[in-house]
């Protein structure tokens, strides 16, 4: 076993800051936790700009003991040896103060009784869009539900019956898999086209040559788990063909607001009428706000026939604390998120320079969009024979073994770093790993430390 940080999930987060005990079991009350919480430590990797300071992005703030997915989940699969989850896509910093404050004020109201939703919870969504987008909806024509995958489900029982195909731009994110088990329809992978330099590019002839087949395209703008901002002009031809063979376009862009130094979002709503008018758009709070457990999304489009077609297959029952800190969020805190943006950014970079020096056998391009990096695996993978065991699991009768579930659980048992398997992202996976990299920087470079040891000691 290689030379860890960290010894243990705790002495791998206190070594890297002082730690923030929230949520643990037998903390008697939030307000208990937060009276003994210490504030976090700086990270010393690199100095930022003074906006930063407004809201402590370096601080560690512990989210093990609090069923949290991306730690306590990752120890659940692997063992203790896990020491730093950098998988699922939700972050490890403290809730934007807005939120945080919202919250506490209407928990001061003890009563829980039937919501009523006021307008006011449309218009943040529809001014959200203005200011940030300069894209005009119609709150009228926004429906809430309780995730993007409720709303993504509920056009897909309306457009794409049991058995027919539902198109899927690949390595794509692996929640729409479970979306299309779920409504017993057929996921058709349009392989992504990838260069030397790691970008990606759509295959639009084998595109059209699906579209033909499909009914609805989930189209996700940004792209996870490679990055990719699509343009204008790619979105244009992606919507073109979808029109012609009478493919729905459902847009998932809850990534939207996570875009890179130099890169633009465009939303699919932004774009010639009659292509937005074959199109839902999906999206939330929950990812820009790491406000996941709240479970509020919504979706909106310009043609009335398929906005009460879904609206009929859609279910939701929304949490009131949900819906208050969505729109606390959106209309309180895009000071927080701008300052986010920046230190993602800067994380991003930090991730791609140590990569290229540190981690022979590995190779990473800086994505345009997400928080997410897209590791090429492939010849470190070849080096530790991660097939070769594969194969041999398989063949014991172990279910689903690949490749990259074989890095994995490597890099989980020798370096105590909990990555995504890319083989979970479709076709075109093959051969990646995904790393999350909404931590404190501090975390961000021990697991790379971590993950650098490991592989050293491989090669010596």
């Amino acid at each position: 076993m290689p030379r860890r940080t960290g010894l243990s999930r705790r002495t791998f987060l206190r070594s890297a800051g002082t730690t923030a005990l929230v949520g643990a079991a037998g903390a008697a009350s939030a307000t208990n936790a937060a009276a003994h919480t210490i504030a976090g430590q700086r990270s010393p990797a690199r100095p930022f700009p003074p906006a930063l300071d407004d809201y402590d992005f370096d601080e560690v703030y512990d989210r093990m003991g609090t069923d949290s997915v991306r730690w306590d989940r990752a120890v659940e699969q692997f063992g203790d040896e896990v020491v730093a989850g950098m998988g699922v896509a939700d972050m490890d910093f403290r809730a934007a103060p807005c939120v945080t404050r919202a919250l506490a004020e209407r928990c001061t109201h003890e009563n829980w009784g039937y919501m009523h939703r006021p307008d006011s919870y449309a218009e943040a969504v529809a001014e959200w869009e203005r200011r940030r987008y300069g894209l005009e909806v119609d709150p009228s024509t926004i429906v809430f539900t309780t995730g993007v995958h409720p709303g993504l489900i509920a056009a897909l029982h309306t457009f794409s019956p049991p058995g027919t195909r539902v198109l899927l731009q690949t390595p794509t994110y692996a929640g729409f898999y479970t979306d299309t088990r779920f409504t017993r329809t057929v996921a058709d992978d349009s392989p992504m086209l990838v260069d030397a330099e790691g970008r990606y590019s759509i295959d639009f002839d084998d595109f059209e040559r699906r579209a033909r087949r499909c009914n609805t395209f989930i189209l996700c703008n940004p792209q996870n788990p490679t990055g990719n901002c699509w343009s204008a002009e790619d979105l244009t031809r992606m919507g073109e063909i979808c029109l012609r063979h009478r493919v729905i376009v459902l847009a998932d862009e809850i990534h939207r607001d996570f875009v890179t130094s130099g890169n633009a979002y465009t939303p699919f709503a932004s774009l010639d009428r009659e292509l937005v008018d074959n199109s839902m758009t999906f999206t939330s709070s929950s990812k820009s706000f790491s406000l996941a457990a709240m479970k509020v999304a919504w979706y909106h489009t310009t043609n009335p026939d398929l906005l009460e077609r879904v609206k009929l297959n859609t279910r939701a029952d929304l949490s009131t604390l949900g819906m208050v800190a969505s729109r606390a969020a959106l209309k309180e805190g895009e000071p927080w998120l701008d300052d986010l943006l920046a230190y993602l950014d800067a994380n991003h970079d930090f991730v791609e320079s140590y990569v290229g020096d540190k981690l022979p056998g590995i190779t990473h391009r800086k994505g345009q969009g997400t928080y997410l990096a897209w590791l090429n695996v492939a010849e470190f993978a070849d080096r530790i024979g991660a097939a070769g065991t594969a194969a041999r699991e398989s063949a014991e009768g172990s279910a689903d073994v690949t490749a990259e579930k074989i890095v994995q659980r490597w890099f989980a048992k020798r370096a105590g770093v909990f990555l995504n398997p890319g083989s979970n992202y479709g076709t075109g996976g093959e051969g990646y790993m995904r790393m999350n990299l909404a931590s404190p920087r501090v975390i961000v470079e021990r697991a790379l430390n971590n993950m650098a040891a490991a592989v050293a000691e491989a090669r010596g």
